[in-house]
């Protein structure tokens, strides 16, 4: 087997550098919570993968953003009750 840099499978995966903006994901989503930032990642990567997953990745970008509307309610009430 032979190591290819440009197609490393755990640095540097080939869906991992496929986006138009020529950068990866991670430059961006290292900056936001975790929730934000999966959700924005299977956004980026959606159907880069695989066609047959790009639904799936939309679904998990979604639970991710959910899960960050209910973390943001939580916070929001306990702050209302503190005033």
């Amino acid at each position: 087997m032979s190591f290819d840099p440009n197609n490393d499978p755990v640095d540097h995966p080939a869906h991992y550098n496929q986006h138009p903006a020529g950068i990866e994901c991670i430059d961006v989503i290292e900056h936001m919570n975790l929730n934000v930032g999966n959700a924005i990642k299977y956004l980026w990567r959606a159907g880069l993968k695989s066609s047959a997953t790009h639904l799936e990745d939309l679904y998990k970008a979604q639970w991710y953003v959910k899960r960050e509307i209910q973390r943001m309610t939580h916070l929001s009430e306990a702050q209302r009750l503190t005033r």
